[in-house]
């Protein structure tokens, strides 16, 4: 029997359907060559799709000529008024599939990871439906991307995580576009059932207010209390396995009393153009039961998304007031024990990454598989077990 997908001479995908299944959905991804952290999470969410469907998973390999045809394209796509640089092979090999699906996913960073699906030849004639996932994309640079916004015009429908972005790229394309926000594995993530010691005082990765770090890190100094945080620019590293990289983070966070959280690039309002956004932080906070110390995101729909109380506790950027929240947060464990309980099951019964697939499945009118209601069934088992534990444990998650 033929395989799902022939690869083009010197293609070597590592993932591919056994003759005994019939994948509905093709799902490439870019993992064996794109590992920087933040697309870590992401590689997550395509794993779950494959954990709970039939699920191809396509692992595009990239060529030499990669980096240096990447930069040319980049370079002048901004100004291609040809409008044809967008439908180009960056340099990865190409794959030509040998089967149907029932749907088609690109999921993506940015724009430009919209190019490496051009390594797929054919796929809109193989593919009965067709999905793209954008991650970021801001309203102010909209306008910018008029070169390149017509690539999106090969998908049936199209879903961004940039809330505020949605009417500026509906506009823009004359069509509909749907908000999809972050997520996580929340049963990584979730501390139960056997929850770790919370060893780490405090947890900060990525982007940070200097002033808060300087206060948190003088603390650390004194021997006040165990701050961990990133000390070289991690977002531009590239990590050995992606998979490992998220069971790394979540091991930590989940031994961590707080965590730290902010909105999405907060402190760059240049690249933004000050539009907030709910950042991954907030999912991953949630998820492994810490106490979000931040800001939190002034948005309705945050509040609609995390609806519980004391779901972020404020603080001030500039660091004056972080110690003081820390030591108030550490006289109340009664009050920190129902935060852990609250951020935990409302990650789980929320911010899973099934319940992204499930809302584009809703929207493009696939059927949900017995994979999915498994997973779901499992999410609410994790949920009343933190319920359970919480009533049976006053002092479960207290601070120190």
């Amino acid at each position: 029997m033929n395989s799902p997908h022939t690869p083009m001479p010197g293609s070597s995908p590592r993932h591919s359907a056994s003759p005994e299944r019939n994948p509905r959905i093709c799902l490439p991804t870019f993992r064996n060559f794109a590992r920087t952290p933040f697309r870590c999470s992401h590689y997550e969410a395509q794993d779950i799709l494959a954990e709970v469907d039939d699920v191809d998973l396509i692992c595009l390999q990239a060529e030499a000529r990669l980096p240096k045809r990447e930069r040319w394209l980049r370079k002048l796509s901004f100004h291609d008024v040809s409008k044809r640089l967008m439908f180009l092979n960056p340099g990865l090999r190409p794959v030509r599939l040998s089967r149907d699906y029932d749907l088609f996913v690109a999921v993506c960073q940015n724009y430009f990871d919209i190019l490496y699906f051009n390594a797929i030849e054919g796929w809109r004639d193989r593919c009965r439906a067709s999905v793209c996932w954008l991650e970021e994309m801001w309203a102010s640079a909209v306008p910018g991307y008029k070169h390149w916004l017509h690539a999106l015009s090969r998908f049936d429908h199209i879903f961004v995580g940039c809330l505020g972005s949605v009417q500026a790229i509906s506009e823009a394309l004359g069509r509909p576009v749907h908000w999809l926000p972050s997520a996580v594995d929340t049963i990584r993530f979730c501390p139960f059932p056997s929850p770790p010691e919370r060893v780490i005082d405090v947890y900060s990765i990525g982007r940070r207010w200097e002033g808060s770090h300087r206060a948190l890190h003088e603390a650390a100094q004194r021997g006040d209390i165990f701050y961990v945080h990133d000390t070289f620019a991690a977002a531009d590293a590239e990590t050995y396995d992606p998979r490992q990289h998220r069971e790394m983070f979540a091991n930590i966070a989940k031994r961590s009393q707080c965590f730290m959280v902010a909105p999405a690039k907060m402190n760059n309002p240049a690249h933004t153009n000050h539009q907030v956004e709910i950042g991954s932080r907030y999912y991953e906070g949630a998820a492994v039961g810490a106490v979000m110390i931040g800001q939190a995101p002034e948005l309705d729909a945050f509040r609609q998304m995390f609806p519980w109380p004391d779901a972020v506790m404020h603080i001030e950027p500039d660091g004056r007031d972080v110690l003081s929240v820390l030591k108030n947060m550490a006289s109340d464990p009664s009050r920190v024990a129902a935060i852990r309980a609250h951020n935990i099951s409302g990650a789980l019964m929320r911010h899973d990454w099934l319940y992204r697939w499930q809302k584009i499945f809703e929207v493009i009118g696939l059927a949900q598989s017995t994979g999915m209601s498994r997973r779901e069934r499992r999410l609410q088992e994790l949920a009343n077990l933190v319920t359970d534990s919480t009533e049976n444990t006053a002092s479960a998650g207290t601070l120190r």
